[in-house]
């Protein structure tokens, strides 16, 4: 099938690595994939995978953004001979239903999170045909909130290359990018820096101030760029100068992940990051700003899988509660934090394989397609 993934950019996030993965397992079953955003650091990934990517400007909700998005991608789906749309954010969403109603495409749309449906939001909002949504509870957040047909959802995962994420990538390049050393203990976060999303970034570096003395050898990689960057380095700037050496590192943003995550003793994120860090065998703090599950063990895999580890509905995170929980990790012995980084790879080898993520889409796409 010709196969039109929308969203709105491709920059480091959740959604935006969801959509690379599944783009490039669709296509080595053979389907031919087009993406449309307003481009980002994984653009050239999806090039060199031989993924057609158009650049559109589905960034924001400016008259004039969305009238050339509107005539832009009803000018791809005729070119390309698209036989599928499938959306995967709200902007793109809106637009394309509308394309939809006057071009009669088959239409598929993910819900990869919760929205704002205030002010009048929730009527710009369209879930095409059928819907794919990446956990339970936004599966009951649809249904409560759009009336969305239970029969018309279908629960995915965030497919994860566990090929790419293991315990066996290189990390001699990375560590001395970043002047860490084997006697490190090296605590890896990977986010958006985007102030929606970068909460748990600043409380990292605060406890990694209370750690200093405590943790030897801590050094924390901050991985990740956005609006709220620049306020995150300058408390990694500040606590660095405080300490006496440089505790705290910045990367900005990158695609290379795996490799960055390579080096980590200890992995702090939530979402497609922190199931990334446990296919690679790497011990796992859950948090984030929608909340905060803790160090992953056996007793948080139903929140966890409840939740697709993004921790919504469970408490905040706080620096007190990630101070305890680094420096009680930091305290184990070595055997059983390499327990935790196994437990972690064995779920996601069970729960969150990439070839799950492409056969729900297909089977969803089989459906729209016999509608």
């Amino acid at each position: 099938m010709n196969i039109l993934m929308s969203l709105m950019q491709l920059d480091i996030g959740g959604a935006e690595t969801h959509v690379v993965e599944l783009a490039k397992e669709l296509k080595r079953r053979g389907h031919n994939i087009t993406v449309t955003s307003n481009g980002g650091a994984y653009v050239e990934e999806l090039e060199k995978y031989g993924i057609k990517h158009y650049a559109v400007p589905l960034q924001n909700k400016k008259p004039q953004n969305v009238m050339k998005a509107f005539s832009l991608l009803r000018e791809i789906i005729t070119n390309e001979k698209i036989d599928i749309v499938h959306s995967h954010a709200r902007i793109p969403s809106f637009i394309l239903g509308k394309l939809h109603k006057k071009m009669k495409f088959p239409f598929v749309t993910t819900a990869h999170w919760i929205f704002n449906i205030k002010y009048g939001l929730k009527y710009i909002t369209d879930w095409g045909q059928k819907t794919l949504a990446v956990s339970e509870d936004i599966k009951k957040y649809l249904i409560d909130n759009y009336k969305i047909p239970e029969s018309d959802i279908t629960v995915t995962v965030n497919g994860i290359d566990v090929q790419k994420f293991s315990a066996d990538t290189d990390s001699k390049a990375a560590m001395k990018e970043l002047g860490i050393s084997e006697n490190d203990n090296t605590v890896v976060y990977v986010s958006r820096m985007d102030e929606d999303r970068s909460l748990v970034a600043h409380q990292l570096i605060t406890a990694a101030e209370r750690l200093d003395t405590i943790v030897e050898n801590l050094k924390c990689v901050i991985v990740g760029g956005g609006n709220d960057f620049e306020n995150v380095k300058k408390e990694a700037e500040a606590m660095n100068e405080k300490v006496g050496r440089k505790a705290i590192i910045l990367t900005g943003a990158r695609t290379d992940i795996n490799k960055l995550v390579a080096p980590a003793k200890l992995f702090v994120g939530v979402s497609r990051a922190a199931l990334e860090a446990m296919a690679a065998e790497k011990p796992t703090i859950i948090a984030g700003n929608e909340g905060y599950i803790g160090l992953f063990d056996k007793n948080k895999l139903a929140i966890g899988l409840k939740t697709n580890f993004c921790c919504r509905g469970c408490p905040q995170s706080g620096v007190d509660t990630l101070t305890q929980d680094i420096g009680g990790f930091f305290g184990m012995w070595e055997d059983d934090q390499k327990a935790l980084g196994s437990y972690g790879r064995e779920v996601v080898m069970k729960y969150y394989s990439v070839a799950r993520m492409a056969d729900d889409a297909e089977r969803v796409y089989k459906q729209v397609l016999e509608d």
